[in-house]
C-alpha cells in the first residue's frame, strides 16, 4: 500500500516559528515516503532538548530518551528489530556535549541505524547557551563576552573515526536534505547526517541568511570525491565545515549486524519467546 506524508502527520510541532527543525521533520517524513516506508516500519528516537520532541512529531513508533540516550536506545530498538527502519534524532548538545562518548562508539559499532543532528551552534531548550559547536567568540548567556572554547567539528570527528557515511545539509534546503537522509537510510551501517538548523530566537549569527550565504555544496562540485576520505577531510578543513552534501561514504563497510557472530536473521521481537509448562516451572522453582 502506498503511503503519504498525511500518513506521518501527529500533532501540531511546538518549536518556535521559522525553527529550523520543522525542516529536518518535514524532510524526515518525506524521505519514508520516497522509500516507501510505512509508519509502522519505522521508529525514531530522540534525545533531550527542543529536537526530542522529533520522536512525537514524527508519526511512525517514536522513544523519548534521556539526555545523549538517544544512540544506545536507537541501537538497541535495531537490534532487537533488524526489520524496522530505525532514526536517531538529537541537537549538537545532545549529541556533541553529554552523548559524545555514545557518538564515537556508534561509529565504530556500525550498527545499521540513521543519526540526524540538528546543529544550531547552541543550547536552545534552556535559551541560550553556548553549545559544543558554538564558534569561539559567540556571545551567549554563559558566554557574554564571547566563548573561548575550541568548538566541536562533527565532520571532521566522524572522518577521522572513519564512520561508514557522512552527510551535511541546511534545514533551508528540503530537497537536498530529504535526498541525503534517503541515501542514509539505504547504506548499510551508521549514518551521520549533521543538519544547520538555525534557531531564530538564540542565535542572531548563524541564520538562514547566513548560511545561505556561506555554505558550499560539494554535490554540486563534479571534481569532488566523496569516497576518498583524506580529500574529503582536505575538503571540510578548507571550507571551515561549511559544506553541504554527501561528505563521505565506505559502501564497502559491513554493518555490525552483518559481521556479528551468530545474530540471528529472523529479528528477536518476531521470535517466539513463549515458555513452554516446564519452563515456566522450572522458573518458579528456582525462586522457592
Amino acid at each position: 500500500m502506498a503511503v503519504s506524508i498525511q500518513d506521518f502527520q501527529s500533532e501540531r510541532p511546538t518549536w518556535c516559528p521559522g525553527c529550523g527543525d520543522f525542516g529536518v521533520l518535514n524532510a524526515m517524513q518525506k524521505a519514508a515516503v520516497n522509500l516507501g516506508i510505512a509508519p509502522e516500519d519505522v521508529a525514531v528516537v530522540s534525545g533531550i532538548g527542543c529536537s526530542g520532541k522529533m520522536s512525537q512529531h514524527f508519526g511512525g513508533y517514536g522513544l523519548h530518551s534521556l539526555h545523549g540516550r538517544s544512540l544506545p536506545t536507537a541501537q538497541a530498538v535495531k537490534l532487537a528489530n533488524r526489520s524496522l527502519t530505525v532514526m536517531a534524532a538529537g541537537g549538537d548538545g545532545d549529541g556533541y556535549g553529554i552523548g559524545m562518548g555514545h557518538f564515537i562508539h556508534a561509529m565504530r559499532r556500525n550498527v545499521d541505524i540513521t543519526y540526524v543532528v540538528m546543529d544550531n551552534h547552541i543550547y536552545g531548550l534552556t535559551t541560550g547557551q553556548a553549545s559544543p559547536t558554538s564558534d569561539i567568540g559567540s556571545r551567549t548567556k554563559t558566554s557574554p563576552e564571547g566563548s573561548v572554547e575550541q568548538p566541536i567539528a562533527p565532520l571532521q570527528l566522524a572522518l577521522a573515526q572513519n564512520c561508514g557515511f557522512i552527510a551535511q545539509a541546511f534545514s533551508g534546503n528540503i530537497k537536498q536534505l530529504t535526498s541525503l537522509i534517503e541515501r542514509a537510510i539505504k547504506h548499510r551501517g551508521f549514518s551521520l547526517v549533521n543538519v544547520f538548523s538555525p534557531c531564530v530566537t538564540f542565535n542572531k549569527t548563524q541564520t538562514y541568511d547566513f548560511y545561505k550565504s556561506n555554505l558550499v555544496n560539494l554535490d554540486e562540485e563534479p571534481e569532488y570525491n566523496p569516497h576518498d576520505r583524506v580529500h574529503a577531510l582536505t575538503k571540510v578543513a578548507q571550507a571551515n565545515n561549511l559544506v553541504t552534501g554527501l561528505v563521505y561514504e565506505d559502501a564497502e563497510r559491513l554493518s555490525y549486524e552483518e559481521t556479528a557472530h551468530g545474530y540471528p536473521e529472523t529479528p528477536i521481537a518476531h521470535e517466539d519467546w513463549t515458555l513452554s509448562q516446564d519452563d515456566y516451572q522450572d522458573i518458579l522453582d528456582t525462586f522457592r
